[in-house]
Parts: structure tokens; C-alpha cells; sequence
């Protein structure tokens, strides 16, 4: 059996907010298809891979989801996620980046793991949200990145 990110060792993510520059932030559904939280709206992210630099799994991860290009990626926040996914236990260290982009140009490309997408700011978030997702969007409206 091939080890698990996550869950066989720490695993690496790059979690990113997604933003149009105006003080909105782009969110994702996460399908039944993830492999956890899955019905809660999240920000996007992805493991870092083997010899990839964090922005550059950064852009990857964006284009990847949302079929766009990255404009501008600025890195906000460092921490660790320690959960439970349904009796397995997990352990991430996320390194949280926000991502502005031109918002015309968003689209679903990861239709497996991706229900919907829609453009909120920090009044109007939907529920249910991931259970990690304050850390980053915290670190986003503090950066005075989102309203």
C-alpha cells in the first residue's frame, strides 16, 4: 500500500484565498468525492509536491481548481492542521497564501472535487465552512486582503 500525505506522515499543503483584488473571496464546495468535510465550502490548497516551490504549488494548485492564472500570490499564514477524518487521524502543516485573480476568467476545472464556487466577503460567508478555514480567511482580512 503506497503511504498517505496526512495520515502515514506530516503532509504539506498550500491552502489559498482567492480573491479579486476588491475585497471579495472565491470559495469552493467541497463534493462527496474529497477525502473529508466533504458539503463544506473551503478555500482552495493542495500538497506541495517533491522539489516544487510553495508559490509555485501554489499556481499549480489554482490553475489545477479554477482553470485560472495566478496574479499575484502573497503568503499569509503558517499552521498546523490536526484532525480526525472519520477515526483516522491527520496531521498537515499548511503554509496559507492569498491568490488574486481576475475573477472573469474563474471556472471549475476539478468538477471531482469541487460541487460550486461563488464570490462572498467575510459578512456573507455560507455555510456549512471547513473546519480549518477561519485560520486562513483570518489571516486574509487581517492582510486587508478581504472585507
Amino acid at each position: 500500500m503506497d503511504a498517505r500525505r496526512g495520515v502515514d506522515f506530516i503532509g504539506v499543503t498550500v491552502p489559498f484565498v482567492v480573491h479579486d483584488g476588491k475585497g471579495n473571496v472565491l470559495l469552493q464546495k467541497r463534493s462527496q468525492r474529497c477525502r473529508d468535510e466533504r458539503g463544506r465550502w473551503d478555500t482552495g490548497g493542495g500538497a506541495v509536491e517533491f522539489n516544487e516551490s510553495l508559490e509555485d504549488a501554489v499556481k499549480r494548485e489554482v490553475e489545477e481548481e479554477l482553470g485560472v492564472k495566478a496574479e499575484k500570490v502573497q503568503f499569509l499564514t503558517t499552521y498546523e492542521a490536526l484532525r480526525d477524518n472519520d477515526g483516522v487521524p491527520t496531521h498537515w502543516i499548511c503554509l496559507s497564501h492569498a491568490v488574486e485573480v481576475d475573477p472573469k476568467g474563474v471556472r471549475i476545472v476539478d468538477t471531482d472535487r469541487i460541487d460550486e464556487i461563488d464570490w462572498f466577503t467575510s459578512k456573507n460567508l455560507p455555510s456549512p465552512l471547513h473546519s480549518q478555514i477561519h485560520k486562513s480567511l483570518d489571516a486574509a482580512k487581517k492582510a486587508g486582503i478581504i472585507k
